[in-house]
Parts: C-alpha cells; sequence; structure tokens
C-alpha cells in the first residue's frame, strides 16, 4: 500500500517524470567535446551549447555591435573636439547667471567656486554700500556687466566647469 493521492509509479521513475538532480544528459565518449569546451567528467550534467568553460576565455558569442558606457566621460563628450562634457547644463547656468549671476550663483552651480566667491562678495558689498550710500552703485553696476557677459558665455558654452569640463 503507497502513500494516499500520489499516483502509482511502478517503473520507478520520480513522479514529475523527468530524472534525480544530478543525473542529467551524460556525454556520449564517441562524440569529442566542441570546440572551446572541455570534455564532461562522468556524473556532471552537460553544459548548455555556448556556456563557456571557464571566466576569462574568449566568449562563443558575437561581439555587440553597441560599444560599452565611456567611464572617462560619463555624460559624453564634445562631438567637435572630444572632450568630455560636464554634468551641468549650459542653459540653467545661464539663466541662473542671468537673474542671479550678481551673487554667483550660476557659477556655484558650476562649481567655479573662487569666481563665485568674488561675485558674492562684490554684490553684497555693491548692494549694501548702494543701500547706506551711493558710492556702492558702480560697484552693483560693474558686478551686473559682469553677470551678464558671465551668462553669455555660459549660454555659448565657452566657460568650463569646475573640473576643467565643457558645459552640455
Amino acid at each position: 500500500m503507497g502513500t494516499p493521492n500520489q499516483p502509482e509509479n511502478p517503473f520507478g521513475e520520480p513522479p514529475w517524470g523527468g530524472q534525480p538532480h544530478g543525473y542529467g544528459s551524460q556525454p556520449n565518449p564517441q562524440i569529442p567535446p566542441p570546440p572551446g569546451h572541455a570534455a564532461q567528467p562522468p556524473g556532471y550534467p552537460a553544459r548548455p551549447p555556448g556556456y563557456p568553460v571557464q571566466p576569462g576565455y574568449p566568449s562563443p558569442y558575437p561581439a555587440s555591435p553597441y560599444p560599452g558606457p565611456d567611464l572617462q566621460a560619463p555624460f559624453g563628450r564634445d562631438p567637435a573636439t572630444g572632450q568630455p562634457l560636464s554634468d551641468k547644463s549650459a542653459s540653467t547656468a545661464g539663466l541662473l547667471q542671468l537673474f542671479l549671476g550678481v551673487f554667483g550663483i550660476g557659477r556655484f552651480y558650476i562649481d567655479s567656486t573662487q569666481i563665485a566667491v568674488i561675485q558674492l562678495c562684490l554684490g553684497i558689498f555693491g548692494l549694501a554700500f548702494t543701500m547706506f550710500c551711493l558710492i556702492g552703485f558702480p560697484v552693483l553696476l560693474g558686478s551686473g556687466i559682469w553677470a551678464i557677459v558671465d551668462a553669455i558665455m555660459m549660454f555659448n558654452r565657452s566657460v568650463k566647469d569646475g573640473y576643467g569640463r565643457k558645459l552640455r
């Protein structure tokens, strides 16, 4: 008498109809293994076709027509010069510099902190002394003109970020 709810299995096969684990199809000793594959030791299941023997060996698969990512330029390269592009946008930097450039916000955005600090100091100095007396007005006017020229240069992508990469 067998266990209840089990199908009768007169031939001793597993209930799923396959072989027990580890008893896959065995290689025929009369047929040599394909090139690039080692002979299968007895008792091991056969490798699927195209499976490499060891890592580091040439792949049996054709090379991809698409190149992998460029690790030296993760944000692309300039098509004209081939230099790596920055992760910062030229239009965003130009707009920030155009509207808030007296305080160096566009320069802070592109990580050009030395020039940004100078613009910030001149902007605060010009704004503070213009409120109390008119001595700071020329400084504020010069800082505003500098910000507009800087914004135009950022829109034209002639300004590089803090790491020397061209803005995208």
